[in-house]
């Protein structure tokens, strides 16, 4: 039996903070590089920390959007949620 993947958020979850997320990241690279990891576990892992390389990504392009908004000369400019470009 297998054992449930503690790495992985349940959907129903809060979304993780940028810095939890980027500490899990973190750990991730940890164990790949220690090359002590089974080929599928590396894989799982290496898969997760793309997911939350991806997931940092957007919310750095967010707080970057807000910084801009909130930086310009425009007092009525409106924040809006950000909208990544598909990719």
């Amino acid at each position: 039996m297998r054992e449930p993947d503690i790495h992985m958020p349940k959907k129903n979850d809060a979304p993780a903070s940028f810095e939890t997320e980027l500490n899990e990241l973190e750990q991730i690279v940890t164990r790949l590089e220690s090359g002590n990891l089974p080929l599928e576990e590396a894989l799982n892992e290496f898969e997760r920390g793309v997911q939350l390389a991806r997931q940092g990504q957007v919310k750095l392009q967010q707080a970057e959007q807000r910084v801009q908004i909130l930086l310009s000369d425009n007092d009525d400019a409106p924040l809006t949620p950000f909208t990544p470009d598909a990719e």
